[in-house]
């Protein structure tokens, strides 16, 4: 297992976000004392403490002022790199949506225009009426002679009825029946002989 004080550095050697790192604040504990503000304070203030020293003779507390306020520009320097990719990037992105609405706008427009185009031609080129030939100029069918003999199409109205259909004559009727051997009939008595029916 690994110990706690291996996680608690691991924690505190994570690359962190640097967020919004020109406006943040900052407490700075420099060889003179705490020193607060955003790293733009910070520089000026170790800048000012590193004229101070200079002023003094004190190259020791110089070069140390001079370290404390290159870390902070460093930091600074950074932060301002990275909000202005993230402009870029974010301009790029924006010219690109704008590119692309632009080209989808010119499309539409040149779509409409050959459409009004194409309406505009129609309305402006109506239907050609038919060419009508002058029927002089035009030529002109044969003409028969009189003495040659006519012959007409003939037509349903001008057909000569034919002759109707002679009536059908009634059918005969049907004859009655011989009634069957074994039935007795009121008229008829029976009798031993049998008789075969008289044909007509």
């Amino acid at each position: 297992m690994r110990s706690s004080k291996s996680r608690s550095r691991n924690k505190n050697n994570r690359n962190r976000s640097v967020g919004n790192v020109v406006n943040r604040v900052f407490d700075s504990s420099g060889p003179e004392g705490k020193v607060r503000g955003t790293p733009q304070q910070i520089i000026e203030k170790y800048n000012q403490l590193a004229r101070d020293a200079q002023l003094s003779g004190d190259r020791v507390a110089l070069e140390n002022f001079q370290q404390h306020a290159e870390h902070y520009t460093r930091l600074l320097a950074t932060a301002q790199r990275e909000q202005d990719a993230r402009r870029e990037a974010q301009e790029a992105q924006q010219q690109q949506q704008q590119n692309r609405s632009d080209r989808n706008q010119d499309r539409n427009q040149d779509r409409d225009r050959q459409q009004d185009r194409g309406n505009h031609r129609h309305q402006q080129q109506p239907e050609a009426a038919p060419q009508v030939e002058d029927p002089a100029t035009a030529a002109q069918p044969e003409v028969m002679e009189a003495d040659a003999p006519v012959t007409l199409v003939e037509t349903p109205e001008t057909k000569v009825d034919a002759p109707p259909k002679a009536a059908r004559k009634p059918r005969p009727r049907a004859r009655a029946k011989a009634p069957k051997e074994g039935a007795e009939t009121a008229s008829e008595p029976k009798t031993d002989s049998p008789e075969t029916p008289a044909a007509e």
